[in-house]
């Protein structure tokens, strides 16, 4: 099994950034394709990035250009730097890991008001 654990939420003004942080354990060695997932009062969870083994990234159109994930492979933490944050951003991200099955962190809340 992989154990995830994020940090780095918070409350920001519009224009903001944050860097979230998901520290992986147990299992990493299996583990394919990590991502950051969002999910704001009353809508369903939604995905804001992934990273493959290989490093491929991809994004939801609504982040693409201002989110930015990456991983430090020796510390088995995926960051997720957050830039121009709007108030739409306000949710709780949660971390993923896919190994064949699946796993989340417990989440982290981002907040975006003036």
């Amino acid at each position: 099994q992989v154990q995830l654990v994020e940090s780095g939420g918070g409350l920001v003004q519009p224009g903001g950034s944050l860097r979230l942080s998901c520290a992986a354990s147990g299992s990493i060695f299996s583990i394919n394709v990590m991502g950051w997932y969002r999910q704001a009062p009353g809508k369903q969870r939604e995905l804001v990035a992934t990273i493959a083994r290989d490093g491929r990234t991809k994004y939801a159109d609504s982040v693409k250009g201002r989110f930015t994930i990456s991983r430090d492979n020796a510390k088995n933490t995926v960051y997720l730097q957050t830039d121009s944050l709007k108030p739409e951003d306000t949710a709780v991200y949660y971390c993923n890991a896919d190994y064949g099955r699946f796993s989340w962190g417990q989440g982290t809340q981002v907040t975006v008001s003036s």
